[in-house]
Protein backbone atom coordinates (compact mmCIF):
# COMPACT_ATOMS: atom_id res chain seq x y z
CA UNK A 1 0.00 0.00 0.00
CA UNK A 2 2.70 2.85 0.88
CA UNK A 3 4.64 1.26 -2.11
CA UNK A 4 1.63 1.27 -4.30
CA UNK A 5 -0.97 3.93 -3.17
CA UNK A 6 1.33 6.41 -1.81
CA UNK A 7 4.26 6.26 -3.58
CA UNK A 8 6.32 6.17 -0.77
CA UNK A 9 10.22 6.09 -1.28
CA UNK A 10 12.59 2.58 -0.47
CA UNK A 11 13.90 4.54 2.55
CA UNK A 12 10.73 5.37 4.09
CA UNK A 13 9.22 1.80 2.82
CA UNK A 14 12.01 0.60 5.25
CA UNK A 15 11.89 2.81 8.10
CA UNK A 16 8.46 1.50 8.79
CA UNK A 17 9.53 -2.30 8.11
CA UNK A 18 11.84 -1.56 11.06
CA UNK A 19 9.67 -0.22 13.28
CA UNK A 20 7.00 -2.53 12.61
CA UNK A 21 9.87 -5.20 12.76
CA UNK A 22 10.69 -3.92 15.99
CA UNK A 23 7.27 -4.15 17.97
CA UNK A 24 6.61 -7.58 16.61
CA UNK A 25 9.69 -8.50 18.60
CA UNK A 26 8.30 -6.62 21.82
CA UNK A 27 4.82 -7.73 21.77
CA UNK A 28 4.52 -10.94 19.07
CA UNK A 29 2.64 -11.21 16.25
CA UNK A 30 1.12 -7.56 15.43
CA UNK A 31 -1.79 -8.05 12.85
CA UNK A 32 -4.14 -10.41 16.56
CA UNK A 33 -2.22 -7.95 19.25
CA UNK A 34 -4.67 -6.83 21.87
CA UNK A 35 -4.68 -3.12 23.31
CA UNK A 36 -3.21 -4.76 26.28
CA UNK A 37 -0.41 -6.18 24.21
CA UNK A 38 0.33 -2.71 22.47
CA UNK A 39 -0.11 -0.46 25.96
CA UNK A 40 3.29 -2.89 26.78
CA UNK A 41 5.01 -1.49 24.31
CA UNK A 42 5.42 1.66 26.34
CA UNK A 43 8.04 -0.21 28.16
CA UNK A 44 9.81 -1.39 25.47
CA UNK A 45 10.07 1.93 23.79
CA UNK A 46 10.72 3.68 27.57
CA UNK A 47 13.99 4.55 26.63
CA UNK A 48 13.42 6.31 23.24
CA UNK A 49 13.96 10.01 22.17
CA UNK A 50 10.56 11.35 21.59
CA UNK A 51 11.09 12.15 18.01
CA UNK A 52 11.83 8.20 17.55
CA UNK A 53 8.77 7.20 19.81
CA UNK A 54 6.19 9.45 17.92
CA UNK A 55 7.67 7.53 14.92
CA UNK A 56 7.23 4.19 15.90
CA UNK A 57 3.70 5.19 17.45
CA UNK A 58 3.14 6.55 13.77
CA UNK A 59 4.03 3.66 11.75
CA UNK A 60 1.77 1.45 13.82
CA UNK A 61 -1.35 3.66 13.77
CA UNK A 62 -0.76 3.55 10.32
CA UNK A 63 -0.91 -0.20 10.25
CA UNK A 64 -3.79 -0.97 11.83
CA UNK A 65 -5.76 1.78 10.28
CA UNK A 66 -4.40 -0.05 7.53
CA UNK A 67 -5.64 -3.55 8.68
CA UNK A 68 -9.25 -1.91 9.80
CA UNK A 69 -9.39 -0.56 6.32
CA UNK A 70 -8.74 -3.88 4.29
CA UNK A 71 -11.38 -6.00 6.65
CA UNK A 72 -8.48 -7.69 8.53
CA UNK A 73 -9.72 -6.40 11.77
CA UNK A 74 -12.84 -5.49 13.27
CA UNK A 75 -10.60 -3.63 16.02
CA UNK A 76 -7.96 -0.59 16.06
CA UNK A 77 -5.94 -1.32 19.31
CA UNK A 78 -3.41 1.72 18.40
CA UNK A 79 -5.49 3.98 20.99
CA UNK A 80 -3.34 2.39 23.88
CA UNK A 81 -0.06 3.37 21.59
CA UNK A 82 2.11 6.53 23.78
CA UNK A 83 1.79 9.58 22.27
CA UNK A 84 4.53 11.97 22.92
CA UNK A 85 4.40 15.46 22.74
CA UNK A 86 7.17 16.37 20.62
CA UNK A 87 8.45 20.01 19.24
CA UNK A 88 10.36 20.20 16.35
CA UNK A 89 13.97 21.15 16.60
CA UNK A 90 15.02 23.93 14.64
CA UNK A 91 17.43 23.28 11.80
CA UNK A 92 21.29 23.70 12.37
CA UNK A 93 22.24 26.48 10.39
CA UNK A 94 25.24 27.26 8.70
CA UNK A 95 26.11 31.50 8.08
CA UNK A 96 26.93 33.34 4.55
CA UNK A 97 30.94 33.35 6.03
CA UNK A 98 30.89 29.12 6.32
CA UNK A 99 28.86 28.93 3.25
CA UNK A 100 31.73 31.11 1.60
CA UNK A 101 34.26 29.25 2.91
CA UNK A 102 32.87 25.74 1.63
CA UNK A 103 32.67 27.14 -2.05
CA UNK A 104 36.22 28.56 -1.80
CA UNK A 105 37.62 25.38 -1.40
CA UNK A 106 35.49 23.63 -3.68
CA UNK A 107 36.64 25.70 -6.60
CA UNK A 108 39.64 25.78 -5.71
CA UNK A 109 39.55 21.99 -5.75
CA UNK A 110 37.39 21.89 -9.19
CA UNK A 111 40.39 24.43 -10.41
CA UNK A 112 42.40 21.46 -10.49
CA UNK A 113 40.07 20.07 -13.18
CA UNK A 114 40.02 16.53 -11.70
CA UNK A 115 36.91 14.62 -12.02
CA UNK A 116 36.67 14.70 -8.45
CA UNK A 117 36.95 18.14 -7.91
CA UNK A 118 34.22 18.90 -10.51
CA UNK A 119 31.92 16.89 -8.93
CA UNK A 120 32.09 18.22 -5.29
CA UNK A 121 31.47 21.72 -6.81
CA UNK A 122 28.57 20.59 -8.83
CA UNK A 123 26.95 19.21 -5.65
CA UNK A 124 27.60 21.98 -3.47
CA UNK A 125 25.91 24.08 -6.05
CA UNK A 126 22.95 22.13 -6.35
CA UNK A 127 22.55 21.49 -2.59
CA UNK A 128 23.09 24.91 -1.80
CA UNK A 129 21.73 26.49 -4.52
CA UNK A 130 18.42 24.81 -5.66
CA UNK A 131 17.84 22.90 -1.85
CA UNK A 132 18.15 19.10 -3.49
CA UNK A 133 17.08 16.84 -0.65
CA UNK A 134 20.85 14.29 -0.52
CA UNK A 135 18.36 11.43 -2.41
CA UNK A 136 16.96 13.72 -4.80
CA UNK A 137 20.77 14.92 -5.86
CA UNK A 138 22.59 11.54 -6.23
CA UNK A 139 19.59 9.72 -7.70
CA UNK A 140 19.43 12.85 -10.36
CA UNK A 141 18.74 10.94 -13.79
CA UNK A 142 20.38 12.42 -16.99
CA UNK A 143 16.87 13.07 -18.45
CA UNK A 144 16.19 15.90 -15.35
CA UNK A 145 19.13 18.29 -16.79
CA UNK A 146 17.66 20.05 -20.30
CA UNK A 147 20.37 21.88 -22.34
CA UNK A 148 18.31 24.39 -23.16
CA UNK A 149 16.65 25.74 -19.85
CA UNK A 150 17.92 26.16 -16.55
CA UNK A 151 15.24 24.29 -14.84
CA UNK A 152 15.50 20.37 -13.26
CA UNK A 153 13.04 18.21 -13.39
CA UNK A 154 12.77 16.33 -10.09
CA UNK A 155 10.89 13.46 -8.48
CA UNK A 156 10.54 14.13 -4.78
CA UNK A 157 8.84 12.49 -1.60
CA UNK A 158 5.88 10.32 -3.08
CA UNK A 159 6.58 10.50 -6.57
CA UNK A 160 5.55 14.01 -6.48
CA UNK A 161 7.72 15.96 -9.66
CA UNK A 162 8.48 19.57 -9.51
CA UNK A 163 10.58 22.14 -11.57
CA UNK A 164 13.66 23.64 -9.79
CA UNK A 165 15.77 26.18 -10.82
CA UNK A 166 19.22 26.28 -11.02
CA UNK A 167 21.53 29.26 -11.34
CA UNK A 168 23.98 30.49 -14.22
CA UNK A 169 27.37 29.19 -11.84
CA UNK A 170 25.74 25.77 -11.07
CA UNK A 171 24.99 25.44 -14.73
CA UNK A 172 28.03 25.76 -15.34
CA UNK A 173 29.97 23.71 -12.71
CA UNK A 174 27.06 20.81 -13.71
CA UNK A 175 28.30 21.05 -17.30
CA UNK A 176 32.08 21.03 -16.40
CA UNK A 177 31.09 18.00 -14.38
CA UNK A 178 29.22 16.29 -17.03
CA UNK A 179 32.22 16.57 -19.86
CA UNK A 180 34.59 15.36 -16.80
CA UNK A 181 32.45 12.61 -16.26
CA UNK A 182 32.32 11.01 -19.61
CA UNK A 183 30.09 8.01 -20.80
CA UNK A 184 28.27 5.30 -19.07
CA UNK A 185 25.09 5.06 -16.79
CA UNK A 186 21.86 6.93 -16.50
CA UNK A 187 22.77 9.40 -13.53
CA UNK A 188 23.94 12.55 -13.27
CA UNK A 189 26.41 11.52 -10.43
CA UNK A 190 27.50 7.55 -11.24
CA UNK A 191 28.96 5.45 -8.68
CA UNK A 192 32.05 3.61 -9.47
CA UNK A 193 30.08 0.49 -8.28
CA UNK A 194 26.75 0.83 -10.81
CA UNK A 195 23.88 2.99 -9.99
CA UNK A 196 24.33 6.31 -8.43
CA UNK A 197 26.30 8.15 -5.62
CA UNK A 198 25.26 6.43 -2.12
CA UNK A 199 23.52 9.28 0.20
CA UNK A 200 26.48 7.85 2.56
CA UNK A 201 29.13 8.80 0.19
CA UNK A 202 27.83 12.43 -0.42
CA UNK A 203 27.69 12.74 3.58
CA UNK A 204 31.52 11.68 3.60
CA UNK A 205 32.58 14.04 0.81
CA UNK A 206 31.13 16.95 2.45
CA UNK A 207 32.75 16.45 5.47
CA UNK A 208 36.30 16.41 3.70
CA UNK A 209 34.94 19.69 2.26
CA UNK A 210 34.49 21.52 5.75
CA UNK A 211 37.84 20.16 6.89
CA UNK A 212 40.06 21.10 4.23
CA UNK A 213 37.74 24.67 4.44
CA UNK A 214 38.71 25.14 8.07
CA UNK A 215 34.96 24.33 9.38
CA UNK A 216 33.68 21.92 11.93
CA UNK A 217 32.87 18.95 10.00
CA UNK A 218 29.82 18.28 12.57
CA UNK A 219 27.99 21.11 11.58
CA UNK A 220 27.74 20.44 7.69
CA UNK A 221 25.61 17.62 5.66
CA UNK A 222 23.43 17.56 2.94
CA UNK A 223 20.09 18.54 4.36
CA UNK A 224 22.24 21.79 6.67
CA UNK A 225 23.10 22.69 3.34
CA UNK A 226 19.71 22.18 2.68
CA UNK A 227 18.15 24.36 5.39
CA UNK A 228 20.69 27.04 4.47
CA UNK A 229 19.02 27.21 1.03
CA UNK A 230 15.80 27.90 2.76
CA UNK A 231 16.96 30.27 5.15
CA UNK A 232 19.05 32.39 3.16
CA UNK A 233 16.34 33.09 0.54
CA UNK A 234 13.97 33.89 3.74
CA UNK A 235 16.44 36.56 4.73
CA UNK A 236 16.36 37.94 0.63
CA UNK A 237 12.58 38.59 0.88
CA UNK A 238 11.27 35.16 -0.96
CA UNK A 239 7.59 34.11 -0.39
CA UNK A 240 6.93 31.13 1.91
CA UNK A 241 4.66 29.44 -0.97
CA UNK A 242 7.76 30.19 -3.25
CA UNK A 243 10.29 28.27 -1.04
CA UNK A 244 7.11 25.28 -0.39
CA UNK A 245 7.69 24.93 -4.16
CA UNK A 246 11.13 25.54 -4.37
CA UNK A 247 12.17 22.49 -1.16
CA UNK A 248 8.91 20.17 -2.53
CA UNK A 249 7.16 20.62 0.75
CA UNK A 250 3.58 19.04 0.47
CA UNK A 251 2.12 20.61 3.68
CA UNK A 252 3.07 24.37 3.92
CA UNK A 253 3.61 23.52 7.86
CA UNK A 254 6.27 21.86 7.48
CA UNK A 255 8.08 24.70 5.50
CA UNK A 256 6.87 27.14 8.16
CA UNK A 257 9.42 26.44 10.58
CA UNK A 258 11.86 28.40 8.56
CA UNK A 259 9.46 31.43 10.16
CA UNK A 260 11.13 30.57 13.31
CA UNK A 261 14.83 30.97 12.09
CA UNK A 262 14.33 34.52 10.70
CA UNK A 263 12.14 35.55 13.06
CA UNK A 264 13.75 38.58 13.41
CA UNK A 265 13.47 39.48 9.75
CA UNK A 266 9.59 38.89 9.73
CA UNK A 267 9.02 41.18 12.60
CA UNK A 268 11.06 43.78 10.52
CA UNK A 269 8.90 43.03 7.67
CA UNK A 270 5.75 43.85 9.62
CA UNK A 271 6.98 46.62 11.19
CA UNK A 272 7.90 48.40 7.81
CA UNK A 273 5.03 46.83 5.69
CA UNK A 274 1.75 46.89 7.72
CA UNK A 275 -0.26 49.82 7.00
CA UNK A 276 -0.38 50.92 10.62
CA UNK A 277 3.25 50.84 10.97
CA UNK A 278 4.02 53.48 7.84
CA UNK A 279 0.75 55.21 9.56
Amino acid sequence: MLAVQRGAAPNTIAAYRRDLAGAAEAIGPLSTARREDISRLSVAFADLAPASLARKSSALRQFYGFLVDEGVREDDPSGALPRPKTRRPLPRLLGHEEIGALFRQAEEDAASRTPEGLRMLALLELLYGSGLRATELVSLPLAAVPRDAPFLTITGKGGTQRMVPVSARAVKALSDWLVARGGGGRFVFPSPRGGFLSRVRLFQLLRDLALRAGLDPEKVSPHVLRHAFATHLLEGGADLRVLQTLLGHADIATTQIYTHVDSARLVALVNQRHPLARS
